[in-house]
This record gives structure tokens, C-alpha cells and sequence, in this order.
């Protein structure tokens, strides 16, 4: 019964009461001592509640922070609002498959001294000192879950999707204060700046909690897993530009039957053509942002023998693959293969592809620092795969904490790391 009436207040969020306003913001501790920052790699471990510190070119992995520090007083708080201890058991039962979600996304200060971390149950964003290691500012959600994260190209605003308020906060990424917002379709999920800063690509994922495509059933998708967009937001004045249903856009272009929700996604250099996962499909779409917008390619990857025994029913959050990256130089691409437990090199001009197994329910890709390699998570064996765009060989295998999902490049100050 307990997890009927969680599954009830998950699908019917206009039950809940109105957020109070967000706390003011505390400010930042004085930085630490300068220096030039090392670059680093942020591993979000989502169910342990850390995140690991790894050297982003030797691979080295330099520390594990607590995330949560306040862990028991934001449960305990959550337990005495009947509606909030609903979502986190829901969370916890639908998306959590049984585990608190204490850490999505990452993203750090340009100077390395502060570091602010989505919280999925704990419903909010906070900023970490990275020298003391503790909570300096906190922002709540507005609704009552936390996902992804996007950064703007200069470090210094944060955009945060609020799963089910249906919008996207920006925020001052020192302090936590909060700027503006942009609407979203159902559950905001991915969040990604263009190299200028002038454009927001963003996408919605809608219900993923509830199993099935239902995408070919038509309207029936829409009712039960709600509005799922990709849109591009313009920075400037925050209202949206462009917005499309993908399926219809891939029912258009001749593949019908494709989810709507858009997973996450690469941009390629010329800022034009984007890659995109979208639910349930074993690969991407390519797709042309100009004009109109068009689906221009699909990319068909594989399963494994054990993705063709699971129905799509049992999909983890819906996902065949989820974490999609690029080369700087444009030229490949880096898929995790979620269901079918591998990455894939991609070359973009050909599609053609290597697979390389990587264990169990890899959950992100990211290119690192140097632009030449690609980090994947591999949630299940609780790791992070290094593997080499050009050759599609790994180099190196990082052990984490429990259950990795967000990787995203970072610095650390000098002045800290000679205190760890």
C-alpha cells in the first residue's frame, strides 16, 4: 500500500502544496590559496553520496567528498511534510531502484573552489567548499526533485532542471542565488550551453518512471508520460526560440514509432547538427537545427544478447543508452550502451562503429579535458572507463564510489590540493 499511495503523489504532482520561497543564499568562504588550478574530473557516485576527485590526466583519483553532510536533518525535515516523504519513497522505489538519490550533477567554480551538486531526493542544489568541505550555500527546488545541471561557458551560471516543477532555474554558481527561469516540457532533464553562451539547448524527458514506449499508441504517449520537447532557449531574454515533438520529427522523416524524449545529447561544432538519445532506441538521432529542424540521420547500434532478453518494459528509466559525447575535433562520437553494456566509438561521418564491453549499466559519457578521450560511468561495477577516441582502446579503469552516473570535467585550486 505504502508504495502505491508513493507511486500516486510521483503521477500527480498538482496534489502537492506550493514551495515556499527558496532560502537566501549564504555566502561563499574566502578561496583558498591561488595557483594555477589543476584540471580534475568530478565522479557524482549517486548512491553513496559522493563525489571522487580524479586527476584528469594521470587518472589518479585524489579524493572522495562527502556530498550529503547534512544528510539526516534534509530527510528528517522531508519526513514531517506527508507530500515530500511521498516523493522521496517514490523516488527511492521508481528511480532509485531502492536507493536514495543523493547526487546527479556536478559543476565546479572556474577557480576550483567551489563546487555545486544536484540532489535528486534531498530536492535541492547546494554549493560545497571545496577546502573545508562544507555546505556554504543551498538552493530547494521549487517541486520535489533535482536532475541534471548545464554550466555557461565563463563558470559563473548554473542551470538546474526542477524534475517536477516543470522548469529550468538559473542560478549565480558562487552563491546560489537565483536569476531567472525558462519553462520546460514534463521532468527537465539535460541542459546544454553553445559555445558562446548565446543558446540553451535543452530537452525534457517526460514520465520516465512509467515503463513502455507508448509512443506508437499516439496521443495515449502524451497523456500518460506527458509533454516531452527538445527546445533551443535564447540566453539573452530566457524565451524559447524553437521547440519540437522529436517523434513527430522522426515519424516525419520516415522512422516511426521513436519515443519523444530526448536523452542526452552532443553538439557538434558547427553548432548546427546535435546527436540525440531518445528513449528506448539503441543509438542516436541526427539532427538539423537550422530552419525548420529535420532529422537528417539514424544511427542503428547494437544489442547485446542480454538487451534482446529484457523488454523494453524493464528499460532503466527507459533507457537504452544514456550518455553521448564528442570529440573536440567533431569527427566521432562516444555512446554508453546502458542496456547492452558497452561504449561505442562512432565515427560521424560514416557511423561506423567499435564496441568496447565496459561491464554493467555504463550511465554517461563525457570527453575529457584533453578533447581526445572519453569517460564513461559504468554504474554497476561501481567504475569509470577511460577510452581513446582515436584508437577506441581503453586506457585506463578508475575504481569509484557506489553507483557513478555524472562525470563532468572540473579544476581544483592549487592551494586546496596541497591541503588534501
Amino acid at each position: 500500500m505504502l508504495k502505491l499511495i508513493a507511486l500516486v503523489l510521483f503521477l500527480v504532482p498538482a496534489l502537492a502544496p506550493v514551495a515556499q520561497d527558496p532560502a537566501p543564499a549564504t555566502p561563499v568562504n574566502a578561496p583558498a590559496p591561488g595557483g594555477t588550478p589543476l584540471d580534475v574530473m568530478f565522479v557524482g557516485n549517486n548512491w553513496a553520496g559522493t563525489a571522487d576527485v580524479v586527476d584528469a590526466r594521470t587518472f589518479e583519483k585524489l579524493r572522495t567528498i562527502d556530498v550529503v553532510p547534512d544528510r539526516q536533518q534534509r530527510l528528517n525535515e522531508i519526513l514531517l511534510d506527508p507530500v515530500a516523504a511521498g516523493f522521496l519513497l517514490a523516488i527511492r522505489g521508481l528511480v532509485g531502484q531502492g536507493n536514495d538519490q543523493f547526487v546527479d550533477d556536478m559543476f565546479s567554480t572556474p577557480d576550483g573552489t567551489l563546487l555545486a551538486v544536484s540532489r535528486p531526493s534531498l530536492a535541492d542544489v547546494v554549493g560545497i567548499d571545496l577546502a573545508t568541505e562544507e555546505i556554504v550555500w543551498r538552493f530547494p527546488m521549487e517541486g520535489y526533485r533535482t536532475d541534471h545541471m548545464g554550466v555557461s561557458p565563463d563558470g559563473s551560471r548554473l542551470l538546474v532542471s526542477d524534475s517536477t516543477a516543470n522548469k529550468v532555474h538559473e542560478l549565480d554558481l558562487r552563491t546560489g542565488e537565483k536569476l531567472r527561469e525558462f519553462a520546460s516540457g514534463d521532468t527537465p532533464h539535460e541542459n546544454e550551453y553553445l559555445e558562446d553562451g548565446s543558446k540553451i539547448f535543452h530537452a525534457s524527458i517526460g514520465r520516465v518512471y512509467v515503463p513502455g514506449n507508448l509512443n506508437p499508441l499516439g496521443g495515449a504517449d502524451a497523456i500518460v508520460k506527458g509533454s516531452q520537447v527538445f527546445q533551443i532557449v535564447d540566453n539573452e531574454t530566457f524565451e524559447i526560440e524553437k521547440r519540437w515533438d522529436m517523434g513527430a520529427e522522426l515519424d516525419e522523416a520516415g522512422y516511426p514509432g521513436f519515443s519523444s524524449a530526448v536523452r542526452p545529447m552532443a553538439i557538434a561544432p558547427d553548432e548546427r547538427y546535435v546527436y540525440l538519445q531518445v528513449s528506448y532506441h539503441h543509438g542516436f538521432v541526427e539532427f538539423d537545427t537550422a530552419g525548420e529542424g529535420r532529422v537528417t540521420r539514424v544511427a542503428l547500434l547494437p544489442q547485446s544478447e542480454k538487451a534482446k532478453s529484457i523488454p523494453e518494459s524493464r528499460y532503466v528509466l527507459n533507457s537504452a543508452h544514456h550518455g553521448l559525447a564528442m570529440n573536440e575535433a567533431g569527427t566521432t562520437l562516444c555512446a554508453a550502451g546502458t542496456m547492452s553494456d558497452y561504449a561505442a566509438i562512432v565515427d560521424r561521418e560514416s557511423f561506423r562503429h567499435t564496441i568496447i564491453p565496459v561491464g554493467d549499466k555504463p550511465y554517461w559519457s563525457t570527453t575529457g579535458v584533453d578533447g581526445d578521450t572519453c569517460w564513461v560511468s559504468v554504474s554497476g561495477t561501481d567504475q569509470v572507463v577511460v577510452i581513446d577516441y582515436d584508437s577506441a582502446e581503453v586506457i585506463a579503469e578508475i575504481p569509484v564510489g557506489d553507483h557513478p552516473q555524472r562525470v563532468r570535467a572540473g579544476t581544483v585550486s592549487e592551494g586546496i590540493l596541497s591541503t588534501w
